[in-house]
């Protein structure tokens, strides 16, 4: 294929465009924050590193927002169903990694407190 005709597979959408690069972004900002969580989750776990388990509780949760608040910008703004090309099933498959990411990140900043500082404990 010469470098002209992939420029124009590319301007008709036959290449990874722009309809997709926001699914696939959304997708791996939500894997990504998936990752990171899971590991804070670990970390808590093993009591070692412990202040980096928070910080990777709150890094998951930041990734995981992130990844859902483009995913259903993408999922709102896409025009055409799933199999067009415009990558809805990506942005749609993306919306439950992020938020399984902020769980996990939740997840992980509830057990790092948890040891420290009990909910049901008052200050006298």
């Amino acid at each position: 294929m010469s470098a002209s005709a992939a420029l124009m597979a590319a301007a008709e959408g036959g290449i990874i465009g722009d309809g997709r690069t926001g699914a696939n972004l959304a997708l791996g900002v939500g894997v990504l924050g998936l990752a990171i969580g899971w590991s804070a989750l670990a970390r808590v776990g093993r009591r070692t590193g412990i202040a980096k388990a928070r910080t990777g509780g709150m890094a998951a949760i930041a990734a995981g927002m992130a990844g859902t608040v483009l995913a259903v910008l993408h999922v709102a703004t896409s025009s055409g169903g799933p199999g067009t090309g415009n990558g809805l099933v990506g942005a749609i498959v993306a919306i439950p990694l992020g938020l399984g990411a902020v769980i996990l990140g939740r997840r992980a900043l509830t057990r790092y407190r948890r040891p420290d500082r009990p909910a049901d404990r008052t200050t006298v």
